[in-house]
């Protein structure tokens, strides 16, 4: 093949059709049977699931469907009561019609549909500074090249780690904007009184402090990206300010009377559920709509484990070369197995820090990590509530309250029996909003794990 024509071909993603999914729960409670246009689909009672069983019998996570040409793959996550088929348990199987599948003591509807999708996927391994060989991330990335080079407004979501800052960068990198400026703005690192200065500037004098004007981010991203990282930290006061500015392309400073027209391209990214916020009143429909033109949705890393090994490659090389080595360590069968069933609850970043750590700590040329004993340096003050230092301050935060938040609701719902209207009365909360932090938390009563 002719070098051009080889080149052209790898640039061109692959495409082909996929039948749309009926997928849902039968004559149970969870997500009915409802028609689906996604590649990968996950199933089990935890409420971050794409169809959620909720029955005890129901593995938190268990089990994922994923097309791929010639029909959808079924894979059991390892569940403790399995997936069964025609009174067989299923492990992983090809699907290429309609079945019935038992979930415990749940019967889960799988029907693919005469309507299709087209489902395109990268034929490279990395897009900027993202990599993933796996198919969920060949998807992410075909989608990203095809977004790119356009001035439409990106929202990516996902879970602290997941690397939503390195979508921003190869979005602009990759679009016709990339000379000029990238700016990123953390709206959970300015303190509420300050966000509309540094966001919109501020002339001298427009407020006690204010001893000289100043460009604010917006401003400075003219020409080029603003990345609005932490969306879902900005103050509810503030948010009509920004819609305004998306809106009408133009922004007034602080203390000025006057208005500058900016161009700028948006990506704003969250690990919250934004629309759930909607719902509860803290954070204002017409911006998540404003906002939510493009969505991108990046999985955890425990959802991607057969990317682990192309990471932890990169991560040594990246070591070695700073160490000034000519070749990285190798790493073992049994310890990249070890890495690849690991949680991950810091995603990529704490793989990374993993990563590194042992490659300092490592005897010889080869990798030494145990994960089971691997334990980040922390204060763990009354209660377990520990503070990570081994984080960025927003990650330590986030993972700080996260944990407060399962502690404090546990103990709660433990004080009243598991009553969930009991722990509302007295914890002051509304039984419906108590109902939804329970699912989105995955508390269980002790004892009914399945």
């Amino acid at each position: 093949m002719h070098d051009a024509t080889r080149t052209l071909t790898s640039a061109m993603p692959e495409r082909f059709a996929l039948p749309q999914l009926r997928l849902g729960v039968v004559g149970g409670r969870g997500t009915p049977p409802t028609t689906f246009d996604r590649r990968l689909l996950y199933v089990g009672s935890a409420p971050d699931n794409d169809v959620v069983v909720e029955d005890l019998s129901v593995s938190r996570t268990h089990l994922k469907i994923e097309g791929e040409r010639g029909g959808f793959r079924i894979k059991d996550l390892g569940s403790k009561n399995g997936t069964w088929m025609a009174g067989c348990r299923l492990v992983e199987g090809l699907l290429t019609g309609p079945t019935t599948l038992r979930l415990g003591q749940v019967d889960l509807l799988v029907e693919p549909l005469a309507e299709t999708h087209e489902v395109a996927l990268s034929r490279e391994s990395r897009f900027g500074d993202l990599l993933g060989e796996s198919a969920v991330m060949r998807e992410i990335f075909a989608h990203l090249a095809k977004v790119a080079p356009t001035d439409v407004t990106v929202l990516i979501d996902g879970e602290s780690g997941t690397g939503k800052e390195l979508v921003a960068e190869a979005l602009h990198r990759h679009s016709r904007r990339a000379n000029g400026p990238f700016v990123i703005f953390d709206c959970s690192a300015v303190q509420p009184n300050l966000v509309e200065s540094e966001l919109f500037g501020h002339l001298r004098g427009a407020f006690t402090g204010a001893v000289a004007s100043r460009v604010g981010a917006m401003a400075e991203a003219d020409g080029g990206t603003l990345f609005l990282d932490e969306i879902g930290e900005l103050d509810l006061e503030l948010q009509p300010k920004l819609l305004r500015a998306l809106e009408r392309h133009e922004i007034r400073p602080v203390g000025s009377n006057d208005r500058r027209r900016v161009d700028v391209r948006i990506v704003a990214a969250t690990n919250r559920d934004l629309l759930q916020m909607v719902k509860e009143g803290s954070f204002r429909e017409d911006l998540y709509w404003r906002l939510n033109v493009v969505r991108v949705g990046l999985p955890p890393l425990r959802r991607r484990p057969e990317d682990i090994p192309l990471l932890v490659r990169h991560f040594l090389d990246d070591a070695a070369r700073r160490e000034g080595q000519t070749r990285p360590m190798s790493i073992g069968f049994d310890t990249m197995r070890r890495l690849q069933s690991h949680p991950w609850p810091g995603n990529i970043r704490e793989l990374r820090n993993a990563i590194e750590r042992a490659a300092v700590l490592s005897s010889g040329r080869e990798l030494e990590v145990d994960v089971a004993a691997d334990q980040p340096a922390s204060v763990a003050p009354a209660d377990g509530l520990a503070v990570r230092f081994d984080l960025p301050f927003k990650d330590a935060k986030a993972r700080l309250i996260d944990t407060f938040e399962r502690t404090y609701w546990e103990r709660a719902l433990e004080a009243h029996g598991w009553n969930v209207s009991a722990a509302a009365r007295a914890t002051g909360l509304h039984r419906k909003s108590l109902e939804y932090v329970v699912r989105k938390l995955g508390l269980e009563r002790p004892g009914t794990d399945a």
